[in-house]
């Protein structure tokens, strides 16, 4: 086979692939991005409206505009986990991802596919929250490349993680625990509705070894141009974080686990 041919085919199935997992969200918006879209109207009308107007601005912005980033954040992260997670176990369940890997496919196209549809549904809904966020306040634009690293590393980080949930979950409260108990409280004490600069300094530190912070923060600093961390290092730490989980999720598809008994 030609080194052309090769590429084809793996292109062909990694496009077929990730076809397959974008249309089973797609075909079924009002449980994917419909929910997304009411929480967060609701977020904005509660904590940006009505409590924003009693809080008035944080570090130059209003207070609506400065949890904005965090709401992007955390319907980003959360879609990504669930697709992958909820994908692979479901896969797993009904035992037809059987037929994936015994696809010509290899490891790193089954990873890439999932990982690309994950972090792809988590960009849309990050698209969708801020949609939303138009109809309450004005949504700046401070720092372009910022915002599209950092969506596109987080979704990816996320996407992987979600792989690695579906292939250890063994049954459906496993991702419901995942996702509600453990991801969401970390991104709400990620500093999405405060800021760093009102903690105790104890507190602060404490914070500085959450790693929603430096996520949030640099959505944020993308979006209005705010930051209490460095987003240069925040991008590299959270790229190195993805690349490993890749790496993990690989190394989980060789070894068949959670797939070959």
């Amino acid at each position: 086979m030609s080194a052309d041919t090769g590429t084809g085919a793996t292109l062909t199935q990694l496009r077929t692939l990730v076809h397959r997992e974008v249309l089973r969200y797609v075909r079924r918006p009002y449980n994917t991005f419909l929910p997304p879209i009411i929480t967060n109207a609701l977020y904005f009308a509660v904590f940006g409206v009505i409590l924003g107007s009693r809080i008035g601005s944080i570090a130059g912005v209003s207070y609506i505009q400065f949890v904005l980033p965090g709401l992007v954040v955390l319907g980003a992260i959360s879609d990504a986990f669930e697709n992958a997670s909820f994908s692979i176990f479901h896969g797993r369940w009904n035992e037809y991802i059987h037929e994936v890997i015994t696809s010509p496919m290899s490891h790193w196209n089954v990873v890439a596919s999932y990982v690309a549809a994950s972090a792809l549904r988590g960009i849309v809904t990050s698209v969708l929250i801020v949609a939303v966020g138009v109809v309450f306040t004005s949504v700046p634009l401070a720092h372009p490349f910022y915002l599209v690293a950092f969506a596109v590393v987080i979704t990816t980080l996320f996407g992987g993680l979600g792989v690695v949930g579906g292939l250890w979950a063994t049954d459906f409260d496993y991702l419901t625990v995942l996702n509600q108990f453990i991801l969401r409280p970390l991104v709400f004490f990620g500093a999405v509705f405060y800021s760093l600069d009102v903690l105790p300094p104890l507190w602060r530190t404490v914070s500085l070894f959450n790693p929603m912070v430096y996520m949030v923060n640099g959505v944020r600093y993308g979006m209005i141009g705010v930051t209490e961390v460095n987003p240069n290092w925040s991008l590299l730490v959270l790229a190195v974080a993805a690349a490993a989980v890749l790496v993990v999720d690989y190394a989980l598809f060789a070894r068949g686990y959670g797939i070959v008994d």
